[in-house]
């Protein structure tokens, strides 16, 4: 069994108080296999990837951190769901409604759902089935899942001639943020969270589920294969948690201590960032925004989905990335939506994760940045180059090396702590500053070869969480020559279809930023 690190352990813990978990659909052709067929091909496929045959077992004591212990994948997991009508309006209805539920980890942190015949969307000119893939941020983030939906739907490649049975690719791993994420940590004046005090036949064990890091961030996703299913192991290693309880009473004063050392350490380093701030010789952070509408009120009312597909050319600018061109497009057209609703805006600002290095043992490695959305500049192309640089500032600051003191805080603190400060912490309030009024989450989940009962993927998208800080989300997910501007709504905020027809009239307008 192998422990949460502590980022991990507190997206579990968040969990329990809020909805947190990543929702990726992927849509396909319709396929001419039967429900049943489909069922079984996506349950073995699910039994031959590490990740999702884990779940979580809970320290009884609260004195160690939760542990992942073998699960088998059951049919229970995977849930087809009949519409009202089998057209693209009532999948996003049902979309939506599943965005407001939550997996439980400690039974299984993952559910695949299942929509057929689903007629009338984007691109596909015949029926279509849609696949939602809901996963527990404890397990992976938005790169690591991803990886698990393209292991799911790689249909194995023919055996060579004259060769055994296909060998499996192991299944790759991934990464943190702090303690709390960003989002949810007081933001100081200056914009930032306060600080707080091979290849292989089977899986040997449950430790080559839990690998390295991806994150969330517009950088090509790599294939990985599964791996064969192993016997169910579900009850053993449970007794060795009394065990890890014990050791963690026992080595809870030298936790302590190893956390007052590091922070005392991470003071120095924020005084040293300080004075290399005031040098010129880093970034200054960012300035953070007091509160809009989008960000009010603490209750989330309700869940809206909707998803914009496009060419990926469209998107394809000389010297702009992938994500400058979503996030100018989110820009104009979150401005013009607050404007029409009456509301005065003055300054702008998205909260956007950013992968961060692999570490090991950690499943959810980010950081999230406030990006100024350049607010009032009325030329698209002068608005996206104030945005690249200020997203190129704000990452060369979040990759200075000296941020990571505080991630060494993090690490060693006790989880009775930790969990104590996820409980208490105020996450149904909104502070006196955020880090961005919306949230805009990218990843490139590849080239578009994946199948799901035979038949091609169309697209995909994303849906990063409501919650009370952020009532308007956005995903941008590249596959193939396609790249979808997913938004997920509290519809008692933001009225879902007015604000994506603003967003539709926006991406038009990304031909001028090639002019």
């Amino acid at each position: 069994m192998i422990s949460l690190a502590a980022p991990d352990a507190t997206m579990y813990w968040l969990s329990r108080r809020t909805r947190n978990d990543q929702f990726l659909l992927y849509c396909f052709t319709e396929s001419g296999r039967t429900d049943s067929a489909l069922r079984a091909e996506i349950l073995q496929r699910c039994a031959a990837v590490p990740e999702l045959r884990l779940r979580l077992h809970d320290d009884p004591t609260g004195l160690a951190y939760p542990r992942w212990i073998p699960a088998e994948p059951a049919a229970a997991q995977i849930e087809q769901h009949r519409l009202p009508a089998p057209h693209w309006p009532e999948l996003l209805a049902a979309v939506g409604r599943l965005t407001g539920t939550g997996v439980d980890a400690r039974e299984s942190p993952w559910r695949l759902h299942i929509f057929r015949e689903v007629r009338d969307g984007p691109v596909c000119g015949s029926p279509a089935t849609v696949v939602v893939l809901q996963i527990s941020h404890a397990l992976v983030d938005g790169r690591g899942a991803s990886r698990i939906a393209r292991a799911l739907f790689t249909e194995p490649s023919p055996p060579e001639a004259g060769s055994a049975s296909p060998g499996a690719e192991p299944v790759g791993e991934t990464p943190p943020p702090g303690t709390v994420p960003a989002e949810c940590r007081p933001v100081s004046a200056a914009g930032e969270p306060e600080p707080k005090g091979g290849r292989s036949a089977r899986p040997a064990s449950a430790e080559q589920a839990l690998g390295p890091p991806g994150a969330d961030e517009f950088a090509p996703v790599p294939r990985i294969g599964g791996l064969p299913a192993d016997r169910d192991t579900r009850s053993p290693g449970i007794p060795a948690v009394p065990l890890a309880s014990l050791r963690a009473a026992v080595t809870l004063p030298v936790g302590i201590a190893r956390t007052v050392r590091r922070g005392m350490a991470a003071a120095r380093a924020r005084n040293e960032l300080a004075a290399l701030t005031t040098a010129g010789r880093v970034p200054p952070p960012g300035t953070g925004y007091p509160p809009g509408p989008l960000n009010g009120p603490a209750e989330v009312t309700g869940h809206a989905a909707r998803l914009l597909v496009c060419p990926a050319d469209d998107f394809r600018v000389p010297g702009l990335s992938v994500t400058v061109v979503g996030l100018t497009a989110v820009s104009i057209a979150v401005e013009r939506y607050l404007r029409a609703c009456g509301a005065q805006v003055s300054r702008l600002g998205a909260q956007v994760p950013m992968a961060l290095p692999p570490r090991r043992g950690v499943r959810n490695n980010y950081r999230s940045l406030g990006v100024d959305l350049a607010a009032g500049e009325q030329d698209p192309r002068r608005r996206a180059a104030l945005i690249a640089a200020e997203l190129t500032a704000r990452r060369r600051r979040a990759r200075h090396p000296l941020l990571d003191a505080q991630d060494a805080v993090d690490a060693v603190l006790p989880p009775l702590l930790l969990r104590r400060d996820v409980r208490d912490y105020p996450i149904d309030s909104i502070p006196e500053q955020v880090t961005g009024h919306t949230v805009v989450s990218s990843v490139n989940r590849g080239p578009a070869d994946l199948r799901f009962g035979g038949a091609p993927v169309r697209f995909t998208g994303g849906f990063p969480a409501l919650g009370a800080v952020m009532h308007l989300t956005h995903g941008i997910h590249g596959l193939g020559e396609t790249v979808t501007l997913s938004v997920h709504a509290d519809p008692g905020v933001v009225d879902p279809d007015v604000y994506a027809d603003h967003l539709r009239d926006a991406l038009r307008e990304l031909p001028r930023l090639r002019d």
